[in-house]
Parts: structure tokens; C-alpha cells; sequence
């Protein structure tokens, strides 16, 4: 399809911001309102050119800011160009395919494709829109796909949250089947339409690496397990007994099935974590290392609060049955908890649990997650690797 010419929106109140978002009560509601997602050039108060990109009339984000440079259209060249760079960081900058077949290709804001999310498992590629822009020239970025990865499959959906926020809909592509990816020599099974999400999370590739190691010979329970990562790499790498928990049987039979793919026998348990870790402490159960990587808390900031104390909860449940100097990492994946208030939340859980955490490394995603110093909304990983002392 050709890029129409782009419909100019005008902007309320000077704008004196390089974030790519501009939200919806900052901008003059267009006489003709283009459809969700069609791309429009977008100028100040003063008639200064601001940038191009896409427009949502229905969104609380109403401009995701692309292209800042007037003169470059955004059109199918332009989504080759950045598709082609966002690889090019991740095989010729990060090397990533000497350590893995599973990695993050587009990571939106961060590789300046707002609302776009790509993720290659072997020769599948898990796209995530996030936005009606992404999703409305979708054909143009399967093609740019295509492109640097010759003979691809595609798994693509969006989240209803997602569809209702940025007003589209789309039931996702026919279910693709698994992929069989290898990381640092460790072998899972990524099955999207099978399992939450993407059906694994290559974002914790290195904190699984780095952890494996410190797990020889020791016992280690993994809480909130999904399909086994961290479970699997600990026995990978010489654990004494590795015990997984969750409460999903779905992703349990994966985590089973990336156990017998690493010829690894960790133990995996149905349960919630809640009543299973005060079983557990009360009986006197202690572990080496302890992991706990819960799912995403909440999307709404009116509940940050609430899902503070969640994670207060289980870190404190989760520190009882950690050994005198053992390990403990303990995971975020909500974006609207900060560092801050996560590691503020780990202090308050020591003091209540009556223990004391020394930390030795706070770390995020891997480096194929990069996100922009302005709009940090795409830094969501928070990674606190701790000794825990009496």
C-alpha cells in the first residue's frame, strides 16, 4: 500500500519534550479525524514542524511520535530501515546469536517502533502489536521481517486490553506451532500458542545464566516457575534438587517438557505459592537458592500500591525459607514499579521476615531490551540478586 500524504494535528501547548508519546489532551481534535493509527505529521502552536507519526483520536496516547527528520516519509522503506537497524543491534553490536536463537528484535519505544514488540524464537517470530498504528501496517513489517529473516513463520496477536485502548480488533493469526530454540546451550520449548504470552521470556536469558551458576550442588526452589527457565538451567548446571512451583498446569507440562529436552529431572508442583511457602516454613524446609518471578501485578497506576503489598507479601513468605547466606532473586516484571520502589519494597520485607539482605547485583533485561534515557516506559525488568542473613 502507498502512504497516503499525512494529515497535520495540531498541538494545544508548546511542546518541548522528546518523548515519542504525546497524549490526547495536548492535541487539537483534527476537523476530519483520521482512522486509529494513520500516520500524521504533527505541528506546534507556532506552526513548527514537531515530527510524523501515528495518530489515535481514541487513545489516551493520541501521537506515537516515529520519524523527527522532515524530509524522510514514513512508508514501507522507512519500517525496513528500522527493522533492519533494530537486527543489526542484536547480531552485529550484541552478538546474540553466538549465545541464542531466542531474542527480542523490536523492542518498541526503545528501537523507535512505538507500540511494536517482535520476539525470534528459532524461525518463528512472535509480533505483539501494541498500538492501531502497528497493527494497521502490520504487512509492511511482516515484509521487513521477512526480509532479515528469509523464511520465517509468524505468530501475531494483541492483547484485548490493548485492542480496547487503542480501539481495533484482531482474534491474532492462526496458532503457529512450537519452536525448539537453544540458549547458552540450554534447550526450551517456545510454544506461543500454548502458553502465556510469547510462550517463553527470552528477557531473563542472562539473570538465568548468570544465577545457573551459583546453583551447583545446591538445593533450589523456584517460585513462580512458568515453564521452567530458571528450574531447568539450575539443574543444567549441577543443582543437588530443584523444586519449580506454580499454579498453572498449562505451563507446567512445558516446564516438564524443557526438563526432558535438557535430560534434567527438577520436580514440578502445582500449587499457590502463598499457602505452599508457609507449609513450607513452618515445616522447617530451607533452601540454598530461592527464585521468585512472579507475573505482570497490575497495568493500572491506581493499584501500584496494592500491588506493592503483593510483592511485600510474597518476598517476605519467600525470604523464611531461604538458608542462612542463601541466595535469593526476586523479580518484577511491572512497569509501573519502579527500581525505587522495588528495592524499597525488598527492605520493608527483610525487616518483617526479621532478615537481613545483603545485595549483590540489581540488573534488568538483557541488552536486547535497550530502551530510550526518554521514555523509560520500556524499562519494566527489575532483577535484585541477594544473599539472605539471620
Amino acid at each position: 500500500m502507498d502512504a497516503p500524504a499525512p494529515t497535520v494535528v495540531r498541538l494545544r501547548n508548546a511542546w518541548r519534550s522528546s518523548h515519542p508519546w504525546i497524549f490526547q489532551k495536548l492535541v487539537e481534535k483534527p476537523a476530519v479525524r483520521p482512522k486509529p493509527g494513520s500516520i500524521v505529521d504533527v505541528v506546534g502552536v507556532d506552526d513548527e514542524w514537531i515530527g510524523r507519526g501515528f495518530y489515535n483520536g481514541h487513545s489516551r496516547i493520541a501521537v506515537r511520535i516515529l520519524e523527527t527528520d522532515r524530509s524522510v516519509a514514513v512508508d514501507q522503506a522507512w519500517f525496513s530501515r528500522k527493522i533492519a537497524a533494530a537486527v543489526g543491534l542484536r547480531r552485529e553490536l550484541l552478538k546474540l546469536d553466538a549465545v541464542s536463537d531466542a531474542w527480542r528484535v523490536v523492542h518498541s519505544e526503545g528501537d523507535g517502533l512505538s507500540g511494536l514488540v517482535v520476539d525470534r524464537y528459532a524461525d518463528l517470530l512472535v509480533v505483539q502489536f501494541f498500538s492501531a498504528g502497528m497493527f494497521r501496517h502490520r504487512e509492511w513489517i511482516y515484509e521487513a521481517l521477512r526480509e532479515q529473516f528469509p523464511g520465517c513463520r509468524f505468530h501475531s496477536f494483541a492483547d484485548e486490553h490493548v485492542q480496547k485502548q487503542e480501539s481495533f480488533d484482531y482474534r491474532g493469526s492462526e496458532p503457529a506451532a512450537p519452536a525448539i530454540i537453544t540458549e547458552h546451550g540450554i534447550r526450551f520449548r517456545a510454544d506461543p500458542a500454548g502458553a502465556h504470552k510469547t510462550g517463553f521470556f527470552a528477557d531473563q536469558r542472562e539473570n538465568r545464566e548468570w544465577l545457573s551458576h551459583l546453583c551447583a550442588g545446591q538445593r533450589v526452589l523456584d517460585l513462580c516457575c512458568n515453564t521452567g527457565g530458571f528450574a531447568v538451567y539450575a539443574a543444567a548446571r549441577g543443582a543437588s534438587e530443584v523444586i519449580g512451583i506454580d499454579i498453572d498446569n498449562d505451563v507446567l507440562d512445558i516446564a516438564k517438557g524443557n526438563a526432558k529436552l535438557n535430560d534434567v529431572r527438577p520436580r514440578f508442583v502445582q500449587a499457590d505459592i502463598f499457602p505452599w511457602l508457609r507449609d513450607a516454613s513452618n515445616n522447617g524446609e530451607r533452601f540454598d537458592v530461592v527464585i521468585l518471578d512472579p507475573a505482570k501485578m497490575t497495568r493500572d497506576p491506581d493499584q501500584v500500591i496494592p500491588a506493592l503489598k503483593k510483592y511485600l507479601d510474597m518476598n517476605k513468605l519467600a525470604m523464611s525459607v531461604v538458608k542462612p547466606g542463601g541466595l535469593f532473586a526476586t523479580f518484577s516484571c511491572t512497569g509501573l514499579v519502579s527500581e525505587e520502589q522495588f528495592l524499597d519494597m525488598l527492605r520493608r520485607a527483610a525487616f518483617y521476615a526479621n532478615r537481613t539482605v545483603q545485595v549483590l547485583k540489581v540488573s534488568g533485561a538483557g541488552a536486547d531490551h535497550p530502551f530510550l534515557a526518554q521514555a523509560q516506559e520500556s524499562r519494566y525488568l527489575k532483577a535484585v540478586f541477594c544473599r539472605v542473613l539471620d
